[in-house]
């Protein structure tokens, strides 16, 4: 048995002779990581704020409100519940790709009541007869992963378990976002909504003008059928704002998860203004700071490890085995040194004839690793315009809010000229009221200016990761392992 196994032993230069006769392909892939050097918006668009938002961005707007809201989504939505049981079975896929190398051991027990044919191959006084065959075996196996396959699986699994949980994190911040826009969004439906309230009122007090004057032969029918006509525009406004505002509540409550009545008592209140903040370098602290990004490149790396163990499988693969027991066909006579059994033995695949099967998995794997590098590549240039497009378009609207806080002023000074001229008995009532439409007008075209800020403000924090942040080490750029 031993000198069996020794012959076999022997064959073991000739693997590694074949071995070094092996050809495997030549990799033709041209991608390449991208340069993050040149990931930078222009320097044009500044905000006067050189930095990347914080993990609790939406604190810095000062509402506690909207603290709870998203306090309570991120603990209870279930589309990140559906993220965490992503990273869970990629955490237990890397466990089990682990565990299927090194060393394997195992316990084997069996008993069988059996009867021997008297016809058979066995002879009296075994044939015909019954007996108890017992076995108690120990087993154990390692692989010796020569060329890297084992550990190149392994890292694959690494990449696919970072990919999911960088996935997670992306799924908290774009629920954060969406929360927060959600909710500017309501309250600013319900700003407005109140001012058109406010314009209806004035635009009423201007009817009950005219139809004083109309009586009294001072004024035209004309006029008091405009403002008629403009009640009735302000009505139809009122009720698409707050069927609008209906229709947000309900968004805002299924992204919290709240109940049925949960946002019952949600307060109206202005959203305050938090000063935007934009990096003026990009670069590298991109990759860091989105885990789409992060989650790209773990996806390059999980492939990296797949085209690795694809080029290894090329090569002769060796396990050892051994096995050490005991076995009787009497129980009582199981413990006695006689029943003893041992096993070594060695298993040796050389893949000779199966170049066919290799070549074809082989190019799946460096294709599959081709197409994601490019859709990396492709997601550093798409982060990098979303974060140019979201400030310059914030920075536009920062410049609109300007101009038109000097037109409402413009504006309040009109009105109060107009209460003095009025006063003095120099001007109509009238005068005043369409001084005040006016202001009320322009507020609430800066409301709808302000809300296009708050929007732009989350949609550019959300550009640049939010309050994300890869760890330490975790942020090497894949371009030196895919040259």
């Amino acid at each position: 048995m031993m000198n069996h196994t020794v012959r076999h032993l022997r064959l073991i230069p000739l693997a590694l002779a074949l071995a070094g006769c092996v050809h495997v392909p030549a990799d033709k892939g041209a991608a390449q990581a991208p340069d993050f050097a040149r990931a930078q918006h222009a320097a044009a668009i500044d905000l006067g704020r050189d930095a990347w938002p914080v993990e609790r961005w939406w604190r810095d707007y000062g509402d506690a409100q909207l603290d709870r809201l998203i306090e309570q989504a991120l603990a209870g939505n279930p589309s990140l519940a559906v993220a965490a049981a992503r990273v869970s079975i990629a955490g237990a896929q890397l466990g089990l790709e682990r565990a299927a190398g090194g060393v394997q051991a195992g316990l084997e027990t069996g008993i069988n009541r059996q009867r021997y044919s008297a016809n058979g191959f066995f002879p009296a006084p075994i044939g015909g007869s019954w007996y108890t065959d017992t076995t108690v075996q120990g087993r154990i196996s390692y692989d010796l992963d020569w060329w890297g396959k084992h550990r190149a699986q392994v890292a694959a699994a690494i990449g696919e378990t970072n990919a999911a949980q960088a996935q997670a994190s992306q799924a908290q911040q774009a629920l954060a976002a969406a929360v927060a826009q959600s909710y500017f969004r309501l309250q600013l439906l319900w700003a407005r909504a109140d001012n058109v309230a406010a314009l209806v009122r004035v635009e009423r007090q201007l009817l009950a003008d005219r139809q004083a004057r109309l009586a009294h032969g001072l004024a035209t029918v004309d006029a008091k059928q405009n403002v008629e006509l403009e009640l009735g525009k302000l009505a139809e406004q009122a009720a698409l704002l707050d069927t609008q505002a209906a229709r947000e509540r309900e968004a805002l409550r299924a992204l919290a998860a709240a109940g049925p009545d949960d946002l019952a008592g949600l307060a109206r209140r202005l959203p305050q203004n938090a000063q935007a903040a934009l990096p003026r370098v990009l670069g590298m602290e991109l990759l860091a700071r989105r885990p789409d990004l992060q989650a790209a490149r773990w996806r390059v790396e999980a492939a990296l490890g797949r085209v690795a163990a694809s080029e290894a499988a090329f090569y002769p693969d060796l396990n050892l085995s051994g096995a050490i027991g005991l076995n009787a066909v009497s129980l009582g006579k199981l413990l006695r040194g006689a029943s003893r059994t041992m096993l070594a033995g060695a298993v040796l695949d050389l893949p000779l004839f199966d170049s066919g099967r290799l070549d074809a998995n082989l190019g799946i794997a460096r294709a599959e690793r081709d197409a994601l590098l490019a859709e990396y590549n492709e997601a550093v240039l798409n982060a990098v315009r979303d974060v140019a497009q979201e400030g310059a378009t914030l920075q536009g609207i920062e410049r609109e809010l300007a101009a038109h806080a000097q037109a409402t002023q413009a504006g309040t000074r009109l009105v109060a000229s107009a209460e003095a001229r009025r006063a003095r008995g120099l001007a109509e009532r009238a005068g005043v009221l369409l001084a005040q439409l006016e202001v009320l007008r322009q507020r609430g075209a800066a409301l709808q200016l302000r809300d296009a800020q708050l929007q732009t403000q989350v949609a550019l924090i959300k550009a640049l990761g939010g309050g994300y942040r890869a760890a330490a080490g975790q942020t090497a750029s894949v371009h030196a392992s895919t040259r």
